[in-house]
Parts: structure tokens; C-alpha cells; sequence
């Protein structure tokens, strides 16, 4: 039985790094001034600028790859194949501490970074059901203005005229305006790509990820093009540092907002009505009705475009995906897990409360 030093200190090393992560956790001061801030804008650049030429995604294949060693490893063990496997499994750790410190190195320590409302100064409150009320009926009518400004017609869905590829593009515009009024949120050097597993990441219910090993954001291409703005305007947000979901749906709306062009506008406050009326709904199903009355039928259309998108796809695995990732949200200081998507709502508030007349 041959025993690896290194695959021992490697092993080892990654309890330490927990602990390491634990303390991290506690002090997101030193986190938003040493990594998010200090180190981290500089690792994600190099690895856009290496990588964002490239026309295919290489984190997908690395994905790919990852994944074909880990059940290769796993199914030999269990077929008993694996000679002296504790040293082989000693290797197998070994790797995944190497992986796990890549993880937090080159994207993952923005966990723990200060919130997103103390970095734009938004004053993060509870807000009554009235603020929630009057935010919502402000969507809607701006939701309805480029939609009948797009279309011509309420009863008309949204369809942008554009490949993926072009709104890919086109959303650097939105935070070259973004960054002019808050630089924190700039953004050079795009890597956006159409991930080579579209079709996968259908069934498992995403519209898009972040290769934290890579600094490529990858768009499924597959999804309706009314919410492929917003959601590369969301990867991207990853890419600039803001991990947390509901912070990354926030920059992503905005970012999305600020572009000049109707169906980036059009699709950011689609975003934002969808947050806030499903929180509406759960407090007051009547008053739902009502906002959802004065909802041009074309925006309904397109909603229920999108959910029939999704309950196509839908498996017996994509349950079990998402408590894994629940988990992995609840691991990374996102204490309500997947739930977290929503509170951006409360950043919504606090923006249009501040920079919009309600």
C-alpha cells in the first residue's frame, strides 16, 4: 500500500480551509476591502480576458470532464475495481481540497462580502404591504408602457428580434450607464457564452451559471428570449463579484434598466413585477387579483409562455437537483437557500422608493 504525502496534506488541508471559510463568514469588512474589492477584480479579468475570445465555453467542458472522473471514481470503488483504494481515496480528497480552494480563491469568498444595501447605501428595512403595493402598481404601468411601446397592441407578447448572441452583446450598454452612477458596478471585458448544456441545465430548472473556475457566465440558450436580458444581466452581475442571488437579480434588473434599448427596459421590470407580485401574493391573494387585472394580456401571455417552458422539462431529478442547491446556497451564507431569490424584493423597494416617482 503506497501512501502520497501530498495527497495526505492535501486531505487535511481541506477541514482546515472550513474553518478557514467559518471565519470568513464573520468578517465580511475584511472580505468587501481585501478579496471583493482588492484581489478578486483582478483574478476575474484575467481569466475574462483569457478565456472571453474563445467562441465555445470552456467551463463546460471542464464541467464535463469533472463530472466523468467523479462517477468513474465512484463506480469503480463500489464495482471494488480500485486496488488499495484508501490511498486512492486519500488522491480523491486530495483533489476536491484543491478544488474547493480554487472555488473560494477565484470567486467564491464574494459569499461573504458586505450586503449589497450597505454598498449603495439603501437603507435595508421591513416594508408594509402599502410600500409593496405602491412599488407594484409603479411596475406595471411602466411594464405595460414598453410593452404597448414594443408591440402596439396589449394582447401582443414580447419576442426580442435579436439572437442570444446580440443580447449578449448589447447588455455591456446597460452597465456602461449603470457604472456612471454607481462605479462599484462596472463592467469590462465580456465573456457571455450560450452554455453547451442548455438542454441539461433545462432539466434542472436554471436559466443560466456562473463557472467560478473559469469566469465565463453561461446563458441556456433555450429559454424565452423576453428574460434572456435579464438573466445574462444577472450572470454577468456574478461575474463582477455580487454572489449572493437575490443581489446578483438586483444588479442584473438594473444593469438591464439602465440600457436604452425597449426590450432590456421591457424585460427588466418583467423581472421586477414578477418578484414582487408572487410576494403580493402571498400576503393578500386578493389584492394579486386586482394589480393582475390591470396587467396588459400580452404580459400574461408571455408569463404563461415562459411556465409552460418550464413544466415542459420538468423531471423526477430537478426536486433533488434543487435541494442540492439549496443546500449549497444555505453552505454559502444564503440561510433561506433557494427562498433567498426573493429578497430582491427588498432592494426593488428601496430603489424605486429612492430613485423613481411612485
Amino acid at each position: 500500500m503506497k501512501w502520497n504525502k501530498k495527497h495526505i496534506f492535501l486531505t487535511l488541508f481541506l477541514p482546515f480551509q472550513m474553518v478557514l471559510m467559518r471565519l470568513a463568514a464573520r468578517n465580511p469588512e475584511l472580505i468587501e476591502h481585501y478579496y471583493s474589492n482588492g484581489i478578486y477584480p483582478i483574478i476575474s479579468v484575467f481569466f475574462r480576458i483569457t478565456l472571453g475570445w474563445i467562441p465555445f465555453s470552456v467551463g463546460d467542458f471542464l464541467l464535463a470532464f469533472g463530472l466523468f472522473i467523479f462517477f468513474r471514481f465512484i463506480f469503480r470503488l463500489i464495482k471494488g475495481e480500485l486496488k488499495n483504494s484508501i490511498p486512492k481515496i486519500f488522491h480523491f480528497t486530495s483533489i476536491l481540497s484543491i478544488i474547493y480552494f480554487c472555488f473560494y480563491l477565484f470567486w467564491g469568498l464574494n459569499y461573504y462580502r458586505l450586503p449589497l444595501s450597505k454598498n449603495l447605501n439603501y437603507e435595508h428595512q421591513k416594508y408594509s404591504n402599502k410600500q409593496l403595493q405602491n412599488v407594484t402598481e409603479h411596475i406595471i404601468k411602466k411594464l405595460n408602457e414598453y410593452q404597448f411601446k414594443i408591440t402596439k397592441n396589449d394582447s401582443l407578447i414580447v419576442v426580442p428580434p435579436y439572437s442570444h448572441k446580440e443580447i449578449y452583446k448589447m447588455a455591456i450598454s446597460g452597465y456602461d450607464n449603470l457604472s456612471q452612477i454607481y462605479p462599484q458596478l462596472n463592467y469590462q471585458y465580456p465573456s457571455v457564452k450560450s452554455s453547451l448544456m442548455s438542454g441539461i441545465q433545462s432539466y434542472n430548472g436554471t436559466s443560466g451559471y456562473l463557472n467560478p473556475f473559469t469566469g465565463e457566465a453561461h446563458i441556456n440558450d433555450k429559454i424565452p428570449k423576453s428574460s434572456s436580458p435579464t438573466t445574462t444581466c444577472h450572470e454577468m452581475a456574478h461575474q463582477i463579484g455580487y454572489a449572493a442571488e437575490n443581489e446578483a437579480n438586483f444588479v442584473g434588473f438594473l444593469a438591464a434598466n439602465y440600457n436604452e434599448n425597449s426590450y432590456f427596459k421591457y424585460a427588466s421590470y418583467r423581472m421586477a413585477f414578477g418578484y414582487c407580485f408572487s410576494e403580493i401574493k402571498k400576503r393578500d391573494n386578493d389584492l394579486s387579483k386586482k394589480l393582475l387585472a390591470t396587467v396588459h394580456s400580452g404580459i400574461i401571455k408571455d408569463f404563461r409562455n415562459s411556465s409552460l417552458f418550464w413544466k415542459s422539462y420538468r423531471n423526477p431529478f430537478e426536486p433533488i437537483i434543487k435541494k442540492g442547491y439549496n443546500a449549497y446556497l444555505k453552505a454559502n451564507k444564503q440561510d433561506k437557500g433557494v427562498a433567498s431569490y426573493n429578497y430582491v424584493v427588498d432592494l426593488l423597494i428601496s430603489y424605486f422608493e429612492t430613485s423613481e416617482t411612485l
